[in-house]
């Protein structure tokens, strides 16, 4: 739960309004959208991709899934792939894994996230733990961590 409280402070300490919401132990985004009654399209997962030997977070919708090529030319990248858990094995430690919020500059991690969520009031999240999510405005996140936006991913 380090990585709730950390995230809870920072959005206090910013201003921002958010929700903490508990559920049941949920794995995949999709499962989470669901146990939190949240369209695919508003629940942001989080992805780590490793782009010419750069972890990068991108952030897109459950329902999406990335569009690795449309990703090479965004990054600029030669070589993009997803991340294995061994590669960002120290980033995220007050995570579980497959838990990240998607708050990349709290890790020193560039940015991305897809045009497509750029377009919901609201997003929710996993913060850290596969039993908790958070709600916020997606103009509060994009001001706060100020991530790129592309079109990155396709819809599912």
């Amino acid at each position: 739960m380090a990585a709730t409280k950390r995230l809870e402070k920072y959005l206090r300490d910013q201003g921002v309004q958010f929700e903490t919401m508990t559920h049941p132990v949920a794995y995949t985004a999709q499962e989470v959208a669901a146990a939190q009654h949240v369209s695919g399209e508003r629940f942001a997962k989080v992805v780590i991709v490793n782009a010419d030997g750069q972890l990068v977070m991108l952030v897109l919708p459950a329902s999406f899934r990335v569009e690795f090529s449309k990703l090479r030319s965004v990054l600029k990248a030669k070589k993009v792939h997803l991340a294995r858990e061994e590669e960002f094995d120290g980033t995220f430690t007050d995570c579980e894994v497959g838990a990240m919020p998607p708050f990349g500059n709290l890790y020193d991690l560039p940015m991305y996230v897809d045009q497509s969520l750029a377009g919901v009031g609201e997003m929710v999240f996993k913060v850290g733990s596969h039993a908790t999510s958070m709600k916020v405005r997606f103009s509060d996140y994009k001001q706060l961590v100020k991530p790129q936006i592309a079109d990155l991913a396709t819809h599912s």
